[in-house]
């Protein structure tokens, strides 16, 4: 490492502290390091710190109290705001610690870790959509698409992969801009584009969360309080666990999540194949079809389309996930565990709770379970609902640091400054998310419209394009690999195109019909469960 080398050598000008100082680690990664950063209380590791040998200096005194330093029996050195009794290598020192802690924080990801945080991110509000969107399309067009895009978005993430491993330095979704658009005004463009859509999803899916977890509370106590405060309720739970900073402290998180998620399954499942089970006629008597309900509008089977491309947003966040795995190339193993197990999850709960429930089946599917078991099932699923949830700022917050703090140490957020900025992000974001989950109260019509505008163009027609302009080896044409792979890329951005236009047209209409017949109440009022 250039920097620790110039110190040992004892030949470190006063200069080079303005200098980009780059950690062998991550070669990519730079700062500048300025006399503001050691300007507040900070702590070093006494051993670390490296006197620099030769005749021009003398040894750096030592830290104790009589020099305003604290040191702790676990041999830190807790040092107070004295810039007057600092040298200029003790600031690059100090820096440097810094650095190669915050590196080594957020490299921690092993691909076991990235199943389980892309398992937080996907598996969760979509699962529960999709006996309501079987109903709409029929069972056989409900298991086909449910298979199909599972599928397709399993190869989108693996194209995603792709480009990280051969483009390191995307760090996150926006940095593909200028890679399509070239270094120009048009890959500007592509990067605002890119960089609005993906804070919008995730703040936008928070806010999802956010109505889950208010409805949730209303079924869970049946009490006469109104829903804004059951809505404030869940904002202050998603951001208290949106303080874990980064993927690795998220992914702990992630294994109660998922336990979460399958025990809400069972239960509705279980408890609502016993109820058709236990009726006269048996399962033979569950009103359910294999073709679409009778009176279904192009736009009610948009809206049961997108709710489907919804279960499958995970590869928006992979880019800024894999950022902070220590072995990046490991990513195959993780795209195809969690895109098998999406797709065995959510064919068997969408056609198992179509079949149990039948045309009645309501959306999120646990309101259709009856109302105790209603109550319990929701009571299963806090954790999935609020830790799915969170998962999306601490993203959304990951992505507006480094981009705001990229030459600072803010951006570890290992110290007050940094705590403080996160802290603020987090607050800032749980309630942008709380007045979108007030603006559009009903469950269905949310998720169409983030799978939308979003989904469709990060898990399908981008990545598309990625392949034609950064991935593809060759003219299109040249033998039969690339025909083939031309071909899937076209549906894909194709699949994408059609979710954009008539997805939007059909979430849209669906929420203009919602309102005409009084179904849903007005934003911002106060229902009671």
């Amino acid at each position: 490492m250039a920097a620790a080398g110039g110190l040992r050598a004892g030949r470190l000008s006063a200069e080079s502290v303005s200098t980009p100082i780059t950690m062998s680690k991550s070669p990519k990664r730079s700062l500048e390091f300025i006399d503001a950063e050691v300007s507040a209380p900070f702590s070093v590791n006494a051993t670390a710190v490296n006197t620099p040998a030769g005749p021009s200096r003398a040894p750096s005194p030592k830290l104790d109290v009589e020099k305003g330093h604290k040191t702790k029996a676990d041999g830190a050195v807790h040092v107070r705001p004295a810039k007057r009794n600092m040298t200029e290598v003790d600031k690059v020192e100090y820096l440097t610690h810094q650095v190669e802690h915050g590196e080594q924080k957020f490299h921690k990801l092993g691909w076991i870790q990235l199943v389980v945080v892309l398992i937080v991110e996907a598996i969760a509000l979509g699962s529960l959509s999709l006996p309501a969107a079987f109903a709409t399309l029929g069972m056989v067009a409900g298991v086909i698409i449910t298979v199909g895009i599972g599928f397709l978005a399993i190869y989108t993430s693996y194209i995603i992969g792709q480009v990280k491993i051969k483009y390191p330095q995307v760090k996150h979704y926006d940095d593909v801009g200028p890679l399509l658009g070239g270094p120009g005004v048009l890959g500007k463009v592509f990067r605002g584009l890119l960089m609005f859509g993906f804070v919008a999803y995730l703040i936008c899916l928070v806010g999802s969360h956010c109505l889950t977890g208010t409805i949730a509370f209303q079924t869970i106590t049946r009490v006469d309080i109104c829903s804004i405060v059951w809505g404030v309720v869940s904002m202050v739970l998603l951001f208290i666990c949106a303080l874990p900073p980064s993927f690795a402290e998220m992914a702990v998180l992630g294994y109660v999540d998922f336990v979460s998620i399958i025990a809400a399954i069972l239960i509705t499942l279980i408890a609502t194949g016993i109820k058709a089970n236990g009726q006269p006629g048996s399962f033979g008597a569950v009103d359910w079809s294999a073709w679409p309900k009778e009176g279904t509008t192009f736009a009610s089977a948009m809206v049961a389309v997108s709710n489907v491309v919804f279960a499958y947003s995970f590869a928006i966040c992979q880019f800024s996930f894999m950022e902070e795995m220590h072995t990046p190339k490991d990513f195959k193993k993780s795209v195809w565990v969690l895109g098998l197990t999406e797709i065995v999850i959510y064919t068997c709960t969408g056609a198992l709770g179509y079949a149990f429930i039948g045309k009645s089946v309501k959306s999120p599917a646990l309101l259709s379970a009856g109302d105790t078991v209603s109550r319990v099932a929701f009571g299963v699923a806090i954790p999935v609902i609020i830790i799915s949830g969170s998962i999306n700022t601490v993203t959304a917050g990951r992505f507006t640091i480094d981009k705001l703090f990229s030459n600072s140490t803010i951006r570890y957020v290992s110290d007050a400054r940094g705590w403080a900025v996160w802290i603020g992000w987090a607050t800032i974001a749980s309630i942008v998310a709380w007045i979108i989950a007030e603006a559009i109260p009903f469950f269905s019509a949310l998720l169409a419209i983030i799978s939308a505008l979003f989904i469709s163009g990060f898990s399908f027609y981008v990545p598309g394009f990625m392949w034609f302009v950064l991935v593809k080896e060759g003219k299109w044409h040249h033998g039969w690999k690339n025909i083939t792979l031309s071909v899937l890329n076209v549906v894909c951005i194709v699949v994408g195109v059609v979710c954009l236009g008539c997805g939007t047209y059909g979430a849209v209409e669906d929420i203009r019909l919602s309102y005409k017949l009084g179904t849903v109440g007005s934003p911002f009022s106060c229902n009671k469960a």
